[in-house]
């Protein structure tokens, strides 16, 4: 019976797949044979292709509008795979890499090998990893030795280009090349060039209407009227990585977009992009095209900043005189360790009532709108000039530290206003020798602060201890970070976290170099801006901020508005902190620059060792009764703190004064490039001129 049931299921299954193939074969016989005209027909009469189309990015304007990274219209020369039938290609590029020769006009020339002085390939040697990815499996699949000559013979032949000479086949390769990586096909178009001017446009419109599939597109251009207004925080846009790529493709980005690579390019990408539109093209079976769909690519939002562009070139140029005073006071006096070395300096110069960023400079600089073609020469310049100072310089405070020890020592009852210490002129506690400025007999915390004795402050520190250090430094946003949008260091807090993170051992004699501004600490001009702040504001820190709003395209509405956040307090008492801002306030009145200045100042100097002459720093609010600004200034291996004081006091008199302000040259906000101006040119991403209509 068992036997009997297994035949019957196996006849049942033999006959269900009979019934199914006979069932697809008849529909192929339908498909292939009876209908073939039918389906042929369809199959002849069109084909259709979505090509995406990016949008309008987003600008960046100082907090009163000025322009800082917009869009102007330049145009693009892009090939066209749906016009241009493959054995016109070869033809078509070297006629538009002939026409911008003669119009002095650069193509995207990406190719690792070039003919040199006397016409023989070779590999450009400053494209290491070009070369490697050129001899790489997913492309030549050629060994890691060969020739720039064996990978142009395989190129060529792989193009079809052999019958051209030796530079103008060099030239083809390099757009065919090209072409592949960046996956060109009937829904992806090709940019043979960028941002050519309008009589390149025009002639290239003359000289190539015969040839279908070459056309000029208008396309927005990133512009910089004020590039060297704080490079570092605008930061660059550059084509995207293929890392980004991986990463950000699933969020509508293609293989040649271009993306924020640093500063507020970068941290807003997100708000600046936009979204990409799409045009769908129907290709006929007689080969026209036509355009049967077209989705408006949305623009980006914009973004003002806190920054104000007067105050930046103002600190900018103050930064370069404190430098250059540094050099030559070493240079009069014959001694190099006197500021010889100095080549660097920030400021970082914070509104105290919501500690927004009104300027952030760091010296040496550089011009945004140079950035690539000047980009071997930055990179290579030991003065490192693309390294942003004011948010990631992280050196010794020095004495600029005493204020904050001063306070949380009157809170933890370590010291009183009116206890004295001894000042011999040296301190020898715990077994280091720690040297003051000079002898100041008893002194208590007022005179501490003013003539900044470096022997009350490192028995202060003792008594103190370092666990309170950290704690008061952290609040006050000395060794973390600040919260500002874009990259920034932590900097580094002296003590036993830190000593047990670099696997050494902490001493408590430690305390006292850290509790003077040495040791390991070391932080950021940004960072003794916030603390100066937060000195200012009775101690209350606020998150520090860079961005100001958000605003549509157009600017007809706000998307988003920076609001103060409190971040942390103190967590020390208004009579306290009243008494520390007095001795800061005597400190300032000693110095040579600040005495007679109107405008009442608190503020503190410091001198931190090092190798080389001493760095040169300074911290200060004004006015002292009243806080409007705060100010942090840091000069690399400056030696005399009067060089920092300067800084400070040069931004002050702009700020309350207008001092100085007249010497900058007047920005784009008179109407000579307006960001309205700027907007109409940028906003088109319509085709100019086409040569294959």
């Amino acid at each position: 019976m068992k036997s009997k049931s297994l035949k019957g299921r196996y006849a049942f299954i033999i006959a269900v797949l009979i019934i199914a193939v006979a069932v697809f074969v008849s529909r192929l016989v339908q498909w292939q044979v009876l209908q073939s005209d039918y389906y042929d027909e369809i199959a002849m009469t069109s084909t259709s292709y979505t090509v995406p189309t990016n949008a309008v990015r987003g600008e960046i304007y100082d907090v009163n509008g000025v322009d800082l990274a917009v869009n102007v219209t330049g145009y693009n020369v892009v090939i066209n795979k749906l016009y241009m039938p493959d054995e016109n290609l070869n033809g078509a590029i070297a006629r538009l890499v002939d026409i911008m020769g003669k119009c002095g006009e650069k193509w995207i020339d990406e190719l690792p090998i070039v003919v040199d002085k006397n016409g023989n390939y070779q590999f450009d040697e400053k494209k290491q990893d070009e070369i490697e990815e050129l001899k790489s499996k997913d492309n030549l699949n050629m060994n890691s030795y060969s020739t720039a000559d064996e990978c142009m013979n395989k190129l060529a032949e792989k193009y079809e280009c052999k019958d051209y000479g030796k530079k103008q086949q060099r030239d083809i390769i390099s757009v065919r090349y090209n072409m592949q990586r960046t996956l060109y096909g009937s829904s992806k178009p090709y940019t043979f060039a960028e941002g050519i001017n309008e009589r390149t446009m025009a002639v290239i419109a003359e000289n190539m209407q015969d040839v279908k599939g070459v056309s000029v597109e208008s396309s927005p251009v990133r512009t910089y009227t004020n590039g060297t207004a704080a490079p570092h925080i605008v930061g660059v846009t550059g084509l995207i990585s293929e890392k980004e790529y991986s990463e950000l493709e699933d969020k509508g980005y293609s293989y040649t977009d271009e993306i924020g690579k640093s500063g507020v390019e970068s941290a807003f990408e997100s708000y600046l992009r936009g979204s990409s539109g799409s045009k769908t093209y129907d290709v006929s079976s007689d080969g026209t095209v036509s355009v049967i769909d077209s989705q408006t690519a949305k623009p980006g939002n914009s973004l003002y900043l806190t920054i104000d562009a007067r105050y930046q070139l103002l600190a900018e140029k103050a930064l370069k005189e404190a430098v250059d005073d540094a050099n030559a006071y070493a240079k009069d006096i014959g001694d190099e360790k006197m500021g010889g070395d100095c080549r660097g300096a920030a400021v970082v110069v914070l509104n105290v009532k919501d500690f927004s960023v009104l300027c952030a400079a760091s010296y040496p600089y550089y011009d945004l709108s140079k950035y690539y073609d000047d980009y071997d020469k930055l990179s290579n310049d030991k003065n490192q000039p693309l390294f942003d100072r004011a948010f990631n310089g992280a050196l010794a405070p020095g004495s600029t530290l005493k204020p904050m020890v001063a306070s949380a020592a009157l809170q933890e009852h370590a010291i009183t206003t009116d206890k004295k210490i001894e000042c011999n002129g040296v301190y020898t506690t715990g077994g280091l020798k720690l040297w003051c400025m000079g002898y100041h007999n008893e002194i208590n915390m007022y005179e501490a602060i003013e003539k900044s004795c470096n022997v009350f402050f490192a028995e202060t520190g003792r008594l103190l201890g370092i666990e309170n250090i950290e704690l008061y430094a952290k609040r006050c946003g000395l060794g973390v970070e600040t919260g500002v949008e874009i990259m920034e260091s932590e900097g580094t807090l002296a003590g036993p976290e830190y000593s047990k993170k670099m696997g050494s051992d902490w001493y408590d004699s430690f305390v006292s170099p850290a509790a003077i501004g040495q040791s390991d600490n070391q932080f950021t001009p940004l960072q003794l801006a916030t603390y100066a702040a937060t000195l200012a504001n009775n101690g209350k820190r606020l998150k520090t901020h860079v961005v100001d709003k958000i605003t549509t395209y157009s600017g007809d509405k706000t998307v988003y508005k920076t609001e103060p956040v409190v971040v942390d307090d103190m967590g020390v008492s208004l009579d306290n902190l009243k008494e520390v801002q007095k001795a800061m306030n005597m400190a300032a009145n000693s110095y040579e620059a600040l005495g007679d200045f109107d405008i009442k100042v608190a503020g503190k100097t410091g001198t931190a060792e090092n190798t080389g002459s001493d760095h040169a720093n300074f911290i200060c609010y004004a006015p002292y009764e009243k806080p409007e600004i705060a100010i942090g200034v840091m000069v690399e291996h400056g030696a005399r703190t009067t060089v920092a004081v300067n800084v400070a006091k040069k931004i002050m008199d702009a700020y309350f004064h207008g001092e100085g302000l007249s010497d900058i040259p007047k920005t784009n906000k008179d109407g000579t490039v307006g960001t309205k101006q700027s907007r109409k040119n940028g906003d088109s991403s319509e085709e100019s001129s086409k040569s294959d209509e």
